[in-house]
């Protein structure tokens, strides 16, 4: 009796039985197996005369199995790497550099005895007595002048004040009202 040469068709289920054993899940083993199939298909050209269909089928489900787990690992390192890179990834700087403008313009436009007092105290590191000998003042002016300065910046930060006042000019006389309802010229 002549036995019957295997038809795809007749391995269908061999192949999905492997398939499911090699990945555990029906999902993918059937994905396994068209992707058998599909391979089978484009190299039966290398399917030699007296091949077992089933032996080579197995071999090619069995290759296409390893290579998709190959893929898999490089892409898992690949991810690995993104999310390296993006928990790296610095974020971008104009939004500092816009808010140090900022802050640059409300400190140059504070009084220049306040921008000094600030200035030494706060960017130089000097302790407050060490300030106030620097600009000659008590240590009482010097804490007066840093208090007013903090205030005008929290009230730029808050909105309170679109800007801080321009600093006076040296040498303008400022108009002040006396007792008498009328101004009168006074120098600072």
């Amino acid at each position: 009796m002549l036995r019957k040469r295997p038809d795809v068709l007749d391995l269908m289920v061999p192949l999905r039985r492997y398939a499911r054993s090699l990945t555990r899940d029906s999902t993918q083993a059937d994905d396994l197996v068209h992707d058998t199939l599909v391979r089978a298909l484009e190299r039966q050209g290398s399917l030699r005369p007296g091949t077992n269909l089933r032996t080579w089928l197995m071999t090619v489900l069995h290759n296409a199995f390893i290579d998709d787990q190959r893929r898999r690992k490089v892409e898992a390192r690949y991810a690995d790497a993104l999310g390296q890179m993006s928990e790296e990834a610095t974020p971008p700087a104009q939004e500092g550099h816009v808010r140090l403008a900022q802050v640059r313009e409300a400190f140059q436009r504070l009084p220049a005895e306040q921008r000094e007092a600030l200035h030494l105290v706060t960017i130089e590191g000097l302790a407050y007595q060490e300030a106030a000998d620097v600009l000659g003042i008590p240590i009482g002016t010097l804490m007066s002048r840093l208090g007013r300065a903090r205030a005008a910046l929290r009230n730029i930060e808050s909105g309170a004040a679109a800007r801080p006042p321009a600093p006076e000019e040296p040498g303008r006389p400022r108009l002040r009202v006396v007792e008498g309802g009328s101004p009168s010229a006074r120098a600072s």
